[in-house]
């Protein structure tokens, strides 16, 4: 059984970092890229970035470039999404996903998802 858990949401000051775990079982991810999505309360869910299990850059939205980073942890099955000079507007439930396709920005294209970890940013 595939299982994606994110786990490290919370509440932060605006300006502040956070960092969000997705921990991966059930299957041999190798193959896949994993991705980060965001959903604000009445929006649709929108690509945050994306990064390839066997290596390689992460790409980015625009919107989050040079303030996100993420990386794998291939030995844990863990991937990371290090959110810094976090923004108001960066307040969303965040979710990690897995595709096996070649488009990382399609919603549609990520056969697996986790259920989600709240990020709330005041300011």
């Amino acid at each position: 059984q595939v299982q994606l858990v994110e786990s490290g949401g919370g509440l932060v000051q605006a300006g502040g970092s956070l960092r969000l775990s997705c921990a991966a079982s059930g299957r041999t991810f190798s193959s896949y890229a994993m991705g980060w999505f965001r959903q604000a309360p009445g929006k649709e869910r929108e690509f945050v970035g994306a990064i390839s299990w066997s290596g390689g850059n992460a790409i980015y939205a625009d919107s989050v470039k040079g303030r996100f980073t993420i990386t794998t942890d291939n030995a844990k099955n863990t991937v990371y999404l290090q959110m810094s000079s976090l923004k108001p507007e960066d307040t969303a439930v965040y979710y990690c996903a897995a595709t096996a396709a070649g488009n990382w920005f399609r919603v549609i294209n990520y056969n697996y998802w986790g259920q989600g970890t709240p990020v709330t940013v005041s300011s």
